[in-house]
């Protein structure tokens, strides 16, 4: 076995560590740590929101629509992804929120991955 490799399930995985499959928080051991970028595989029930805002955002962000409703919240704007594949892109200093208006799947890819963004459980 290389231990460069790992195989996974995103639905079981995610489960694990809050919806993260690869970022700065996995172990230094493990093929899914990596300094450059986070993946998180998303399940939201309906009515499910980020807790806050995140603010003072130091990464660059895409998600994208795998299934359901989804509203990404951002400064003067809220964008609606209704349709598979739907996807939003943003910068470096946009701050953000989201809520799922109907049971969702998201994929985010997020970079780089950094630490300071986790909210309270």
């Amino acid at each position: 076995m290389n231990d460069s490799v790992y195989v996974g399930n995103a639905g079981k995985d995610a489960a694990l560590d809050r919806g993260w499959l690869l970022g700065h928080f996995k172990g230094h051991d493990d093929p899914r740590h990596s300094e450059d970028v986070e993946i998180k595989w998303g399940v939201h029930p309906p009515g499910d929101e980020r807790a806050q805002w995140v603010e003072g955002e130091e990464r660059t962000a895409l998600l994208v629509l795998i299934d359901g409703r989804f509203r990404v919240e951002l400064p003067g704007r809220s964008v609606l992804l209704a349709e598979r594949g739907d996807y939003v892109v943003w910068g470096r200093g946009v701050d953000h929120s989201w809520y799922a208006e109907e049971e969702s799947v998201v994929l985010t890819v997020r970079w780089p991955s950094v630490a300071g963004y986790r909210v309270p459980q």
